[in-house]
Parts: structure tokens; C-alpha cells; sequence
């Protein structure tokens, strides 16, 4: 429990980060961070510690306080940087863990990368050149490229725009309360500036 994830938001309700709930207890302790809950309200530590907990809370001496999934940071109001680091991981969150030659969904253990355009013929390590495989896919093609292979990519690999921690939270959201601010969309109701007409 004391290391599941905790969504942590800037001052504008856009997701920066997740965090351990020990740490996230420490953000709201020291006043850092509100926990906010279901109805989007924001609480600081004691008043978030006075709520009722019988599920998803963590136990002291004194009380049971129920865990915070979300937290709004009170200050800091940057973004994570845009640029996504070329890294496997990222290759196989860009490519949802599938084969770009068979559209084989695997285990990562199951899969590789492959230069597109292998590196003996000139092909370069980038996000353009550079795709989910399975073993035997990858055997097949070889140093030769898809279409000498007679084989075909799903898609033309690209250097994605997303930052990756938040692909895969959406993908995989352990817990609702994170919905409504990883979805650009959902985010934007609680930040578009209303205006008086």
C-alpha cells in the first residue's frame, strides 16, 4: 500500500509526475500538495486526515487516514519536459507492446527491436528507423528491409509527442480517480477560463 501510485498534478491541474503514497503523504504533510477527492475538492493534511477511511487507507497509531490518490501540487505550475527519451521502453509503449510486423501483442520478454532499414544497409538507431519485434519476425527479416523480406509494418514508425509516463497511465489506470486529468479533454473542463457574456 505505502508504495502504490499517486498521481501528482501542477497548480493547473495538469499531471506532472507519479509518486509512491509515502512520498505523496510527505508532499501533503509538509503542505506542499492538497489531496483532492471525488467531488474536486481540495484538502490540506489535517483536514484530509479528519475524513473517514475504511478502504484504501493506511493505518498510524493515532488514526487511519485514507490514502489520496491525487494531489495538486500549490506552487509549482511547470510540465514535464516535451521531448521523449529514446529508450526501449518507450519504443514498446510507442508501439503497445506489438509486433510491428505481425500485430502479435506479447509480453516484452517476448519482445526485440529492429532497425527498419537495417543498419548494414545504412539505417540508423531513431524513432523513425526503429520498431517492436518478436523473435521470429525479426529472424525472418533479417539485415534485409520489409520489403525485401515480403513483409509489411503496421504503421510507419514516428518519434511520438506524448510523454510516456501518461501514455501508460491511461492505458493502464489502476485508479479512477486519475481519469478525469490524463485525458487531455477531461482536462481541459477544469482549466479552459470561463468567461462572463
Amino acid at each position: 500500500m505505502i508504495n502504490s501510485a499517486v498521481l501528482v498534478l501542477n497548480r493547473y491541474y495538469q499531471p506532472v509526475h507519479v509518486t509512491s503514497v509515502k512520498r505523496a503523504f510527505s508532499l501533503l504533510y509538509l503542505g506542499v500538495a492538497k489531496a483532492i477527492d471525488s467531488q474536486y475538492r481540495l484538502y490540506e493534511f489535517a483536514d484530509w486526515a479528519e475524513l473517514s477511511a475504511t478502504q484504501d487507507c493506511i493505518t498510524t497509531i493515532e488514526r487511519t487516514i485514507r490514502v489520496p490518490r491525487v494531489l495538486v501540487l500549490s506552487a509549482y505550475d511547470h510540465l514535464p519536459r516535451g521531448r521523449v527519451r529514446f529508450s526501449r521502453l518507450n519504443i514498446y509503449a510507442r508501439d503497445n507492446d506489438t509486433c510491428q510486423y505481425c500485430g502479435k501483442n506479447l509480453p516484452r520478454s517476448e519482445l526485440n527491436l529492429d532497425h527498419v532499414m537495417p543498419r548494414t544497409q545504412g539505417g540508423k538507431t531513431t524513432w523513425e528507423n526503429v520498431v517492436c519485434s518478436c523473435v521470429p519476425c525479426n529472424l525472418r527479416k533479417g539485415g534485409r528491409t520489409p520489403e525485401q523480406a515480403h513483409m509489411k509494418l503496421l504503421k510507419k514508425p514516428v518519434r511520438p509527442r506524448w510523454t510516456p509516463l501518461f501514455r501508460g497511465a491511461s492505458r493502464k489506470v489502476t485508479y479512477r480517480e486519475w481519469l478525469p486529468f490524463l485525458h487531455l479533454a477531461d482536462a481541459s473542463y477544469w482549466n479552459v477560463e470561463l468567461l462572463d457574456e
